[in-house]
């Protein structure tokens, strides 16, 4: 069985890079600290503790919620309170960890997670540039494909509204060569 991702529409591809307009979605989210592997780590740790049933449904059961893809993190560049949630992004040695929930549910059908560390929120219909690339994702790479990715944002003359994030589509355990990675900032 496939694992569902986000809907998008294509706007625009260009070798690697990619122009996306993606649906509303909602992201159940966590914020944690230390390096980037051990948050990805310890972020989608939570989140799948979530997924996997520690929640509570409208009936007072607990509920699996199905995989999706990808698992995104990004530094956290903005304070966030308990109740509104985050992505994976870094700064001040926080990191932000989402998952897209899969699109049957909205937010009231969602269960509650029981855990507090785990929020869900949200996410209006907006426009992202895409770099695609395989491999690890080691901090000197995802600088690079950052970068690239900015500098062909800027010869197009689009401007970021976002900040950039790292998605992962595949499990630790994919070979390096076969996994997909992306860039994502907003514009």
């Amino acid at each position: 069985m496939a694992i569902e991702e986000p809907n998008y529409t294509l706007i625009e591809k260009s070798g690697d890079y990619e122009l996306r307009a993606y649906s509303p979605k909602i992201l159940a989210e966590t914020l944690v600290s230390g390096s980037a592997d051990s948050a990805s780590s310890a972020g989608f740790k939570l989140i799948a503790d979530y997924i996997f049933g520690n929640n509570t449904s409208a009936g007072g059961d607990s509920d699996k919620i199905s995989m999706t893809a990808p698992v995104t993190m990004a530094p956290n560049s903005e304070k966030i309170s308990m109740t509104a949630p985050v992505s994976m992004q870094q700064a001040n040695g926080q990191w932000r960890v989402h998952l897209v929930m899969p699109s049957q549910y909205t937010l009231d059908s969602l269960p509650k997670p029981n855990n507090p560390s785990v929020t869900l929120r949200e996410v209006p219909a907006a426009n992202y540039a895409v770099i695609r690339f395989s491999g690890l994702t080691g901090e000197n790479k995802v600088a690079q494909k950052t970068q690239a990715l900015m500098a062909w944002l800027d010869s197009k003359g689009i401007t970021p509204t976002g900040n950039p994030e790292l998605a992962r589509y595949n499990p630790p355990w994919t070979l390096p060569f076969l996994r997909r990675n992306e860039i994502m900032v907003a514009y």
